[in-house]
């Protein structure tokens, strides 16, 4: 068999493991901070909150090891985190938080690299690059500004200020690039009023167009996630010592509030 071929096949095998895994449970790494828009009420401290979890189903929580990064790119430029990291725990199962005080007006964009997941179940490791954005004292500026992660979704509407039912439109991109036709899985941080009714509730699924633009109307308040899944440039070894395809996400978070 030649090298094209083989590649070829090792793509479509990872195509089938992550459409397989649309419909299982959907994993999200969730980076929530206290609040998306600080103001002169609500002061310059926030508090954020990574957990690996099903955000819809409520659980089950995945136990994290300690992320490869962690920082924020704000009115200073990039800061690393990584130290203000502190261990906590849901379920038993291990997460982490953090603080961090704006001292400057400004958009801050927060994002971690987690340490990759070895999933048995979907037989790949997961590496889901997350980032939220929040705004500090009205600046407005900074917030399509690109952190140039591996797999990167690049807001087309600013992220903060949300209505319920406003439509949220973003790039998808690997190494720089808009991917076509990408899978968008989207999903909302279900506070327990909703029930959904079969399982295509739990998991939204839109795709990217031919310029790696996607969109969705959210049609809840509260937090909303989205998580575009690819195929890693790089195979990792499993527990088990066999190289095994990664599952790259791209995700992002937006939260939007009720119109009263």
């Amino acid at each position: 068999m030649r090298y094209g071929t083989r590649a070829l096949l090792s793509k479509a095998l990872l195509s089938l493991l992550l459409m397989a895994a649309c419909g299982a449970q959907a994993h999200f790494q969730e980076l929530i901070p206290s609040t998306d828009i600080l103001t002169a009420e609500t002061g310059n401290t926030l508090a954020l909150s990574l957990k690996f979890t099903h955000p819809m189903e409520q659980g089950p929580v995945m136990s994290m090891a300690a992320p490869r990064r962690f920082g924020v790119m704000g009115p200073r430029g990039q800061e690393d985190l990584i130290d203000r990291l502190r261990p906590g725990g849901t379920d038993g199962k291990r997460t982490f938080q953090a603080t961090y005080r704006a001292e400057l007006p400004g958009d801050y964009i927060f994002f971690v690299e987690p340490a990759p997941y070895w999933e048995p179940a979907e037989g790949v490791m997961i590496v889901h690059y997350t980032k939220v954005i929040v705004d500090a004292f009205g600046a407005e500026q900074g917030w399509d500004q690109e952190i140039g992660l591996p797999v990167e979704i690049i807001p087309l509407v600013r992220p903060y200020g949300l209505w319920t039912g406003n439509l949220f439109r973003g790039i998808v991109k690997q190494d720089g690039k808009p991917v076509p036709f990408a899978a968008v899985e989207v999903e909302w941080r279900n506070d327990g009023s909703v029930t959904p009714p079969s399982d295509p509730y739990i998991t939204q699924v839109v795709k990217t167009d031919a310029n790696g633009v996607f969109s969705y109307a959210m049609p809840r308040s509260g937090w909303w996630g989205f998580a575009a899944l690819l195929e890693g440039d790089t195979p990792l070894k499993s527990p088990d010592g066999d190289s095994v395809p990664v599952e790259a996400g791209a995700l992002m978070w937006v939260q939007v509030r009720d119109m009263r």
